[in-house]
């Protein structure tokens, strides 16, 4: 079969296209044959090194996440049949040449749900990081919901960071869908649109000087959760706007500005931090995200695409370097990489 590996850690050229054999799934495992493998931030730094590692490895294929249909089941399955559509998520993690930028691939059973009636592949090959991640964000507050569904964030008031991004598009359809009212911060008009898009009900650029105002205006009490992806520029413009007893969850720092505590203003707000990582959150959370992903996407409330603020940018399997360097570069939307047809029904 084809697959992309690579055997050094560094920049996209290390990727290249090779045929790996077919492998057969063990015990508890389902082999999946991949449509379309999905291209996330934590792709492209496992391959270039920022999470450390060796610079020389055995064989690896990237993308945690990607979505297909069962092809063979292991013993111990009863899950799935062949020929069930599914979703994957985190298929490379401890398992290197288990990543979905491969014609197969064989990953342990409970990193595979069930793609919903209706929902194409490349809304599958979408959501596994980004959705998780904005769902475990919109789920740790301590006032706050821990599973999602329709009317869990009644009365409530959600402040998406970055509502234009793979993230935080998930986290506005999630908390529009479970009630809440959802202000999104984005940094240019196309990202508002974007944003506006995806459902925000208010749209603020955070480069605005009255930025804190505007949401203020919005939230006069302040805002319950902040699902924050720049911690260490919006700090102050989170605590401006917090509500008492409210939490931030942090699941990045883009731009690495240095982020500090202000233990006074903190403690004034009894608030709460929330670290967010998929690797160490427990497959417990991530089924039951992947669970509350599922009744959403049912309800139609997880669109992908232009229109639903979230534009498709599709590569082949052999342009998965320029797939990666998308990514790394910033590229606004989802990028995919159509491995095979989608099967005919």
């Amino acid at each position: 079969m084809k697959a992309i590996v690579y055997t050094d850690l560094g920049d996209a050229s290390v990727l290249h296209l090779a045929e790996r054999e077919i492998s057969e799934p063990g015990p508890g495992e389902v082999r999946v044959k991949i449509v379309f493998s999905g291209v996330n931030p934590t792709d492209w730094k496992s391959r270039s090194g920022a999470y450390g590692g060796s610079a020389d490895l055995t064989e690896s294929v990237p993308n945690q996440d990607g979505a297909g249909v069962i092809d063979a089941i292991g013993p111990e399955v009863e899950e799935f049949a062949i020929g069930d559509r599914v979703w994957i998520v985190l298929a490379a993690d401890q398992r290197p040449t288990s990543g979905t930028a491969q014609e197969y691939t064989v990953v342990p059973v409970e990193r595979v749900f069930a793609l919903p009636e209706g929902a194409g592949f490349e809304l599958g090959a979408s959501i596994g990081v980004p959705a998780i991640t904005a769902h475990r964000c919109l789920t740790v507050g301590q006032k706050g919901p821990g599973r999602l569904h329709p009317g869990a964030f009644d009365g409530q008031t959600v402040l998406v960071a970055g509502g234009a991004g793979a993230v935080g598009h998930a986290a506005v359809q999630l908390a529009r869908w479970a009630g809440a009212t959802v202000i999104a911060t984005v940094s240019s008009a196309e990202k508002a649109a974007y944003a506006t898009a995806a459902g925000a009900h208010h749209v603020v650029n955070y480069k605005d000087s009255d930025a804190a105002d505007q949401i203020l205006g919005i939230a006069p009490d302040g805002v319950d959760l902040i699902a924050e992806v720049a911690i260490g520029s919006n700090v102050e413009l989170d605590l401006s706007v917090l509500r008492t007893g409210g939490t931030i969850s942090i699941y990045a720092n883009d731009g690495d500005k240095p982020f500090t505590v202000d233990v006074r203003k903190h403690m004034g707000l009894n608030s709460r931090y929330q670290f967010v990582l998929l690797y160490t959150v427990g497959w417990d959370l991530i089924t039951e995200a992947a669970e509350d992903i599922n009744a959403a996407i049912r309800d139609g409330a997880l669109p992908v695409g232009e229109a639903a603020g979230l534009p498709l940018h599709d590569f082949s399997l052999d342009q998965t370097a320029d797939a990666h360097r998308a990514v790394e570069a910033g590229t606004v939307g989802k990028v995919l990489i159509r491995v095979a047809p989608e099967p005919v029904a």
